[in-house]
C-alpha cells in the first residue's frame, strides 16, 4: 500500500510540474507575463520602504489578533452567534494575509491591479490544482448559510459522532465523549446526522432469570422508574420508559428501557441507567441470572 501511495504522490507531483511548465512556457510565448514583469519593474527596495513594510505587517497582525481577542470576549450560549464568532475569527487570518500582501506590493511602488490582471491565467491554471481547497470553501459556506449544523451541536459524520467544537473557512473540527478531535474538510460533511435538533434516548438492557415473576415484576416499574429519574434530574429529561422483552437468551429474558436525554449525556445516561435498575432489581429480589445448562441422562 505504501508502493502504491508512493507512485501515485510521484505521479501527481509529474503532472503538476508539467502543467506549470507549459502554463510558464505559453504565458513568456505568448508575452502574457509583460504587464507583471512591467509591474514589478517599479518596484523600489529602500530602508524607508522595508521600515514601513515592517510597520504595516505589524499593524495589520496586531489589528487582527484584537478583533479575534475581542470575538473570544463574547459568551454567548445561541449556537447561531458562536458558528459566527468561529467563522469570523478564521476568515480573519485569511484577510490579514491577503491585505498584508497588497498593501506590501503597494508600498514597495508595484502596481497591484496590473499584478493582479497579468496573474489571471496563472492563477486560474493553478485553481485547477486547488479544487480540493475550492470545493472545501464553498461547500462551507453553503452549509453555514443553509444552517445545516453550528457550534455546540451534536452531530455524526461518516460512522464519527461529537461536539462540533468550532467551523472554519475550509474544515470542521468534532470532539468525541472521549476527547478525541477529529478534523474533517467541510467538503466531506455530507450526509450528516444533526443530534442536537431532538432529543435523543439512552438505552438500557437487562437480563433476568426465567424464574422471575414477570408480570409481579413488570408491576412495579410504575412506581421504580420514576424514581430514578428524580435521582438524576440533571441528566434525564423523563422518567425511563419500559419497552417490554427485547430477547429471550439462553438463559435469561432480556428486558429494554430507554430514556429521553440530551445528545451529549447519551452514553452517561445509559451507565446511569443500568446501575439504577440493577439495584432496584436487587431490592426487588431479582438477581442478574447465570448460564444454566440441562443434563439429561436416560
Amino acid at each position: 500500500m505504501k508502493k502504491i501511495s508512493s507512485s501515485k504522490a510521484i505521479i501527481k507531483l509529474a503532472v503538476c510540474l508539467a502543467v506549470c511548465a507549459a502554463a510558464l512556457g505559453i504565458g513568456v510565448g505568448t508575452g502574457m507575463f509583460g504587464s507583471v514583469q512591467a509591474a514589478f519593474h517599479t518596484i523600489r527596495f529602500s530602508w524607508n520602504a522595508l521600515i514601513r513594510l515592517i510597520i504595516m505587517i505589524a499593524l495589520v497582525l496586531a489589528v487582527e489578533h484584537l478583533i479575534i481577542f475581542i470575538l473570544s470576549l463574547i459568551k454567548t450560549n445561541n449556537r447561531r452567534a458562536q458558528t459566527i464568532i468561529s467563522i469570523v475569527s478564521n476568515a480573519l487570518k485569511y484577510v490579514a494575509a491577503i491585505v498584508i500582501i497588497c498593501w506590501g506590493l503597494t508600498i514597495l511602488g508595484a502596481d497591484v491591479g496590473t499584478v493582479v490582471a497579468g496573474v489571471g491565467i496563472l492563477a486560474l491554471i493553478i485553481g485547477f490544482g486547488a479544487e480540493k481547497l475550492i470545493s472545501d470553501t464553498v461547500t462551507g459556506v453553503f452549509m453555514i448559510f443553509e444552517n445545516q449544523y453550528n457550534v455546540g451541536d451534536y452531530i455524526e459524520v461518516g460512522g464519527f459522532r461529537g461536539k462540533v467544537t468550532s467551523i472554519g473557512i475550509r474544515t470542521t473540527c468534532l470532539e468525541d465523549a472521549g476527547g478525541n478531535v477529529k478534523i474533517i474538510n467541510n467538503s466531506d460533511m455530507s450526509n450528516l446526522l444533526n443530534r442536537s435538533d431532538h432529543s435523543s434516548y439512552a438505552v438500557s438492557t437487562i437480563a433476568i432469570p426465567y424464574e422471575t415473576d414477570l408480570e409481579a415484576l413488570e408491576a412495579k416499574f410504575p412506581e421504580m422508574l420514576p424514581g430514578i429519574a428524580s435521582r438524576h434530574e440533571d441528566v434525564m429529561m423523563a422518567a425511563p420508559v419500559y419497552l417490554g422483552v427485547d430477547e429471550l437468551a439462553d438463559s435469561s429474558v432480556v428486558l429494554k428501557f430507554i430514556v429521553e436525554v440530551e445528545d451529549k449525556y447519551i452514553y452517561s445516561a445509559s451507565r446511569m441507567l443500568n446501575r439504577e435498575l440493577f439495584l432496584c432489581f436487587r431490592k426487588a429480589g431479582v438477581e442478574c441470572p447465570f448460564p444454566q445448562v440441562d443434563v439429561h441422562s436416560k
